[in-house]
């Protein structure tokens, strides 16, 4: 199978795919919101023949986009959120809003999605060549990943069970197969009503909302003695009752992310912080309300695909740069205002062959663009963060490359990022992310025994059962809005 005519496609079609990823940088909607990004790749993706539907799940900026029938059914994953308070002018080395106090895509989500995008067309274009019934490939538009977990919910719903694969990306420093672990997370808001009065004329007669926040953070400092070494709690106060300090605050309200590796655990731990938010409404006498913000499982990694994936990421090849282009990169990392010595990947952490590998291909962590694949290390190892994707690596057998679209070690969610994500470094990145999903995709459709092995590995991990971190009641919300009594 002759798999670079099509992804030679995918560069017939770099115009309009790189057009969506700046388009979408242009709109910066934050989780959730995206509607305008939704209706730029609903249009889009209808005009390429794709069937689309919109809502999925409920969530109203989530579409599946679906091409060819029967079995195997692959899906894309893609996402188009931005982050607050990143706006940048695109292609500069210094700070510059864009928008005054506006939104960007820090995270590189305008690229993620058309990446993914690039892949599901170059994968219709193979199967509009093979008689009906081939597969099938579903490019699915997941919104608020960076707050609102909508894989999760779309988890919970049962939708990624109708796949036999998924396959992804993520924009970052470097081209690697990524593998390894990492935590689930719960994130739930905690609104305390009170009673407001002269807070010195008649103190008490109130009831402070903003002691019972205060209170319950108390109680989970105390917590973090009795929970496990892995677990993470984090909160931040959306709702501080007001700025008048002779006013006993009224309300309150305090966001609470609690992490473990397993759904399990973090659910156990959920409970306690639940019952100190609860004692800290009867020592303040307020009451309380929760409301469930997101949840998301830890990620099961699958050496088959992951291993399909490096070989496709040999033989598509990394993309090459303009001294132009390395001149601004080279600006870019001297922006930082914190630089950071970590090498650049994950493996290097775990081989000191890959370790020694990358010292001399970053000739020593000093290369503006890190122009090079980095060797493919199967890892169970856990990283502190957690992603949506787990969910949906519960419930088929996943995995995940990144490509290069910013700078050498440039700080995740940064407005160096937004620079770079609307860059001729961005597109070339995407579209090697394009490529490199196309052609395991198509592997995948030629070979079916590859896909019984993911499965068989798949089944292995998850024997114990997928937990969902969404309550069965739970609809998508909004961080941060007020919490009505």
């Amino acid at each position: 199978m002759d798999k670079k005519k099509y992804q030679q496609y995918i560069d017939e079609k770099k115009d309009l795919i790189c057009g969506v990823s700046d388009q979408i940088w242009e709109y910066a909607e934050l989780s959730l919101q995206e509607f305008r990004s939704c209706e730029l790749y609903v249009k889009t993706l209808k005009e390429e023949g794709f069937q689309v539907e919109c809502p999925v799940a409920g969530i109203e900026t989530a579409f599946a986009a679906s091409y060819g029938s029967g079995s195997p059914v692959i899906g894309i994953l893609g996402e188009y959120d931005a982050l607050s308070g990143l706006s940048q002018k695109a292609g500069e080395t210094v700070r510059n809003e864009e928008h005054s106090g506006g939104n960007g895509h820090g995270c590189g989500h305008n690229m993620l999605g058309a990446g993914a995008m690039a892949a599901a067309m170059g994968i219709k274009q193979y199967l509009s060549e093979k008689p009906a019934g081939s597969g099938t490939v579903i490019f699915f538009g997941c919104p608020g990943e960076e707050g609102g977990a909508a894989k999760a919910f779309m988890a919970r719903d049962g939708i990624w069970k109708k796949l036999d694969c998924a396959l992804t990306w993520h924009p970052d420093d470097c081209n690697q197969v990524s593998s390894g672990t990492c935590n689930s997370c719960i994130q739930t808001e905690y609104a305390f009503q009170g009673i407001a009065s002269h807070a010195a004329g008649n103190p008490e007669q109130g009831r402070s909302a903003l002691d019972a926040v205060e209170v319950m953070n108390i109680g989970v400092q105390f917590l973090r003695e009795h929970m496990p070494d892995e677990a993470r709690i984090h909160y931040a106060i959306t709702d501080g009752g007001g700025i008048s300090p002779n006013v006993v605050q009224p309300h309150a309200q305090v966001l609470y992310m609690v992490r473990s590796v397993l759904v399990k655990d973090a659910l156990a731990l959920q409970k306690r912080v639940d019952d100190i938010a609860q004692g800290a409404a009867l020592i303040t006498g307020t009451k309380m309300k929760k409301k469930f913000i997101d949840g998301c499982s830890n990620t099961v990694p699958n050496q088959t695909l992951e291993t399909l994936l490096y070989k496709n990421f040999q033989e598509a090849g990394i993309p090459s740069y303009t001294p132009e282009e390395e001149a601004y990169a080279k600006e870019l990392t001297e922006s930082y205002e914190v630089k950071s010595d970590r090498l650049p990947g994950s493996a290097w952490e775990e081989s000191k062959e890959i370790k020694a590998f990358v010292e001399e291909a970053t000739e020593n962590g000093t290369k503006p663009l890190n122009d090079f694949l980095i060797p493919y290390l199967y890892s169970e190892k856990k990283s502190p963060g957690s992603t949506d994707v787990g969910d949906v690596s519960w419930l088929c057998p996943t995995a995940q490359i990144n490509t290069v679209c910013f700078a050498a070690g440039s700080p995740g969610h940064s407005w160096q990022n937004v620079s770079c994500g609307h860059t001729s470094i961005g597109h070339k990145g995407l579209l090697c992310a394009g490529k490199v999903l196309c052609g395991a995709a198509i592997d995948l459709y030629e070979d079916p025994a590859l896909l019984e092995e993911a499965k068989a590995e798949f089944a292995e991990k998850t024997k114990i059962g997928f937990y969902s971190p969404v309550p069965e009641d739970a609809v998508p919300v909004i961080s941060g809005e007020k919490i009505e009594f």
